[in-house]
């Protein structure tokens, strides 16, 4: 009786507090709330505020039922107080402890604790399943942090993501491999499976996934941003503007971290345009690297020099060799004529200047000293396969320059320029910096024009096009073929910033129809160009597939169209395919004209590759390489700018007969020295017969017969 009266107190209790409640309110019955719904709403706003409410309200129910079931015992029962509350405990726990109870009233109070026990353990184990539940669910989706350090980060998800981790990997295989974590805005079951499903070896790189957005400090800070050695922040696929103004948004959150960022960030822009932004939110941590024309310049490039794609995948990969800066106290005083042949496993190409605060000086002068500090920029296999060593002594004195023979050399010979400075830097020194130096007397080779054909349309045309008036010759052509009305496109070239009317060395012949039509291709006369290179057009580029689908129709066009008018050759095979088959026909159209295919998908690349009807093919694989280069290392950024620039040196691919005489006998370290006579730096070479260029060969100093047909790798000023 006392055990229900207890019970029924607080029921009572509440009742009559209810009906004051609603009494006192009954003068303002619109603002009337019952005691019900006031208490409902302070338990519902305990429960969801507080994260142990749950667990925290059954153990008092527990205690409860414990003591109010100990008291009805108490009342039932001849034993003490403190045996029936432990009585109590033990039919909360086991409900079939009761079965030994022989009086009514026992019987009755025992069932209902045992019924209440059964009602206990029945929420104690709904709240640990959804515990663990939670917890795994919270793993499956990625919200769990991760507890790494001196690790890549890489923020978002593109096409390029599949290239960047396989280079990371190669990078990271020397060391035992290495942790990369990818944290995108997708589900992380769907990341992991994609990433299972590229057809590479991480060779030892862990990549952990995260769910989550850069733009939230709570999910940065999930994935250890301030303990990362490299941050890469990768531009989404689809409109450049859009995804260049998040790179910007992501920068601005990263440098909003509390802790400070360990390492450096790493941004994909999409438009040129944007890189001064980026660059005054980011300051020092922020190095940039533009996709879009990095590709545009590159195809400039590979068009004008045929087989330099090959090369430049060789050096932007770390699959062969790639640039490495380290210091060596031994080179100190060492004139860089001496530096250049004091490495038998690497070539040095520059010197990062201490005196003029890390500068790095690409292709410098012979008669510069080393100094305290400076550190030489070599090409090497790997960071750890060279060093300097005794200078070569299989031939005496011909490893000296001034003392090297050299055959008279052709040089495009430069114009003088006037060139005015408004306003003072306190870098002046630095811009007025001229090379010194006694060089050779060359004689002038004209340049001879050019016929280009452009299929498709980019939105950096202007930009492609000011960079080939600066490289062709007066008098060259370039022929624009795509489906924007011409009109349109004036528009857009003023828009860009081009006045036609100012180009000096080309003249633009314009040309509208689809790239993908036959009878449109048929009426250009496609057997005269030099170089012919087919665009991503700017209406397709947000989708890799279709605008590789429509490149590669194109290309197989083009080749087709070629092989018909131009004359076959006799040939009882060429290379795999024989005479008179259709890929046979489309080779020997190869040997004609260099046609470069801007390719966004590395599949579709190698498919090109394998045919050898696309001579040269480059893909965004070049940029994820240049993204992770920067990200190991963010000096080589530098590097690359100057060498993707209009000014300053670039790789160059120069014929035999500039540096020797058919048939002669030369060590690759005495042909390198008569490079430094045109002061620049020869970094490998392709034999006549060879399939890809050797960079940094082995055994510099073995002679070896030369034919006149082999080419040569060197970094040069652009001319």
């Amino acid at each position: 009786m006392v055990s229900l009266t207890l019970l029924s107190i607080p029921i009572l209790a509440f009742k009559y507090i209810d009906y004051v409640s609603r009494s006192r309110s009954s003068e303002n019955i619109s603002e009337e709330v019952s005691l019900n719904k006031q208490l409902a709403y302070q338990v519902d706003l305990f429960l969801s505020v507080h994260p142990y409410s749950k667990p925290l309200a059954l153990l008092v129910a527990t205690l409860l039922l414990i003591c109010l079931g100990g008291l009805a015992l108490f009342g039932v029962k001849d034993d003490n107080l403190a045996e029936c509350l432990w009585l109590s405990w033990t039919y909360v726990a086991d409900s079939g402890n009761h079965t030994d109870s022989e009086k009514i009233g026992e019987r009755l109070v025992s069932v209902s604790i045992s019924f209440g026990g059964m009602l206990i353990f029945a929420m104690m184990l709904g709240l640990v399943s959804d515990a663990i539940s939670e917890k795994f669910d919270s793993l499956r989706k990625g919200r769990s942090e991760v507890v790494e350090q001196n690790h890549t980060l890489i923020l978002g998800w593109s096409d390029k993501l599949g290239s960047l981790l396989n280079q990371l990997a190669i990078a990271n295989e020397s060391l035992g491999g290495g942790i990369v974590v990818v944290m995108a805005e997708r589900d992380k079951e769907e990341m992991e499976l994609d990433i299972a499903k590229m057809e590479f070896n991480f060779k030892g790189t862990s990549v952990i996934c995260r769910s989550g957005s850069p733009l939230i400090l709570a999910d940065l800070k999930k994935v250890s941003v301030s303990k990362a050695r490299a941050i890469i922040v990768l531009a989404e696929d689809g409109n450049a503007d859009q995804s260049d103004a998040r790179a910007l948004r992501t920068v601005l959150s990263l440098t909003g971290v509390k802790e400070g960022l360990r390492g450096h960030i790493v941004v994909e822009l999409s438009d040129l345009d944007n890189e001064v932004l980026v660059k005054l939110v980011g300051g020092d941590l922020v190095e940039t690297v533009v996709a879009h024309d990095v590709i545009g310049r590159l195809m400039i490039q590979c068009a004008r020099q045929p087989g330099l794609a090959q090369i430049w995948e060789d050096i932007l990969g770390f699959e062969h060799c790639e640039f490495y800066i380290k210091r060596w106290p031994q080179l100190d005083g060492m004139h860089f004529e001496d530096v250049l042949i004091s490495f038998p496993d690497a070539i040095p190409c520059g010197v990062k200047v201490a005196s003029l605060g890390g500068k790095i000086i690409l292709n410098p002068d012979d008669s510069y000293v080393l100094k305290e500090g400076d550190e030489v920029l070599v090409i090497a296999e790997d960071d750890d396969t060279y060093a300097p060593a005794a200078l070569p002594t299989v031939i005496s004195n011909s490893f000296k320059v001034k003392e090297a023979s050299f055959i008279h050399i052709a040089r495009t010979a430069r114009k003088p320029q006037k060139i005015l400075l408004c306003g003072w830097r306190r870098d002046i020194d630095d811009m007025l910096v001229v090379w010194r130096g006694s060089l050779p007397q060359d004689f002038i080779v004209p340049k001879s024009t050019e016929r280009i054909l452009f299929c498709g349309w980019r939105r950096d045309m202007e930009d492609m096009i000011m960079v080939l008036d600066a490289f062709l010759a007066e008098g060259s052509e370039l022929w624009m073929f795509n489906e924007v009305a011409e009109k349109e496109r004036e528009k857009k070239l003023i828009d860009g910033g081009l006045d036609v009317s100012r180009l000096v060395n080309i003249n633009l012949v314009n040309r509208e129809g689809n790239a993908v039509i036959r009878r449109h291709l048929e009426s250009l006369p496609l057997q005269s160009f030099d170089s012919i290179l087919i665009l991503a057009d700017e209406s397709v580029e947000d989708s890799a597939i279709q605008a590789d689908s429509r490149s590669l129709a194109t290309l197989l066009l083009i080749r087709d169209i070629q092989a018909k008018r131009l004359p076959m050759v006799t040939r009882a095979e060429r290379g795999s395919f024989y005479q008179g088959s259709w890929i046979g026909e489309m080779q020997q159209a190869s040997d004609k004209s260099v046609i470069i295919s801007e390719i966004l998908d590395p599949r579709t690349k190698n498919l090109l590759s394998m045919s050898k009807i696309s001579d040269y093919v480059l893909s965004n694989e070049l940029v994820s390489m240049a993204l992770a280069m920067v990200a190991e290392d963010r000096q080589i950024n530098d590097v690359l700018e100057e060498l993707f620039a209009e000014e300053g040196n670039e790789l160059q691919i120069r014929q035999a007969d500039l540096y020797l005489r058919e048939g002669e006998e030369l060590s690759f370290y005495e042909i390198m020295l008569r490079a430094r006579q045109r002061r620049e730096v020869m970094i490998g070479y392709r034999m006549e017969k060879a399939e890809r260029a050797a960079i940094n060969p082995p055994a510099k100093s073995e002679r070896r017969r030369w034919s006149g047909k082999d080419v040569f790798v060197v970094i040069a000023e652009k001319e």
